[in-house]
């Protein structure tokens, strides 16, 4: 599967994980259907950010909250691996669900994008997008 991501939403993922280091930054990535638009910055609550994520839960209720009012789709989350690679570690195998949801790991100035499912985490292809006005995305 293809997952389309707009160049905008690349940008602010490299920025989040290069404003965090040496820490772990994490966020929501929101849309529709396959395509991410935005991604949303949260605190990451984690006791040791330095190699632990925890997206902040009041940020995925509101998030959650948001969609029920007519708001983007959470497809996903992200987090960096400030001195790994861009791939699932073993802890993040360890907090799969298997929900089908997008995670993006930035590592440097890399960007993975891996689909979470039944079997743990399975590498996505990419497609950069050009950004689109919001009303034309969500329909209004």
């Amino acid at each position: 599967m293809i997952v389309e991501v707009t160049s905008a939403v690349l940008a602010t993922l490299r920025e989040e994980a290069r404003r965090a280091a040496p820490e772990e930054c994490c966020g929501l990535l929101l849309g529709a259907g396959n395509r991410i638009e935005s991604a949303s910055p949260a605190a990451n609550v984690a006791e040791n950010r330095r190699i632990h994520f925890e997206i902040d839960p009041l940020a995925l209720l509101a998030a959650h909250k948001a969609v029920r009012g007519g708001g983007p789709q959470v497809l996903g989350y992200y987090h960096s691996h400030p001195t790994g690679h861009p791939v699932p570690s073993a802890t993040d195998c360890e907090h799969s669900t298997g929900d089908s949801r997008v995670w993006a790991i930035i590592s440097d100035s890399e960007v993975a994008f891996w689909r979470d499912n039944a079997n743990g985490f399975a590498p996505l292809d990419l497609r950069v997008v050009d950004q689109r006005r919001d009303d034309e995305t969500y329909g209004k």
